[in-house]
């Protein structure tokens, strides 16, 4: 199996378990050069809320979206979104990746801003 499958499958499992809890997600998919954060009710079919290092004030200040510090940004904004929409409460899904580097950074940048998971 590469790694990329590998990932996947530890995605899907998460997926599933936070499904069962039927709970708001704030799910997290990372590449090498940026960073993207979406809010997803619990059916699964709306997105709430949704933060990257593409949007225009993260770039400005960030122009290289591939570090910690962009991915922290993106935690703040991600979280100021959720609460303007009403959410406070929501399952964290980091996609497979290693809750290490830029994911912890906007995690932990997320709960600084006011999310409880």
């Amino acid at each position: 199996m590469d790694k990329k499958v590998s990932r996947q499958r530890r995605a899907a499992k998460t997926r599933v378990r936070i499904g069962r809890q039927e709970a708001v997600r704030l799910t997290v998919h990372r590449t090498n050069q940026h960073i993207y954060a979406q809010v997803i009710d619990a059916t699964g079919g709306k997105v709430i809320a949704c933060a990257s290092t593409l949007e225009k004030e993260v770039r400005a200040t960030h122009p290289n979206g591939g570090k910690k510090d962009a991915a922290a940004e993106v935690g703040k904004r991600i979280a100021e979104k959720a609460k303007a929409a009403g959410v406070t409460q929501v399952a964290f899904d980091r996609a497979g990746f290693s809750y290490h580097g830029r994911v912890k950074a906007l995690a932990e940048a997320a709960r600084e801003g006011g999310l409880k998971f």
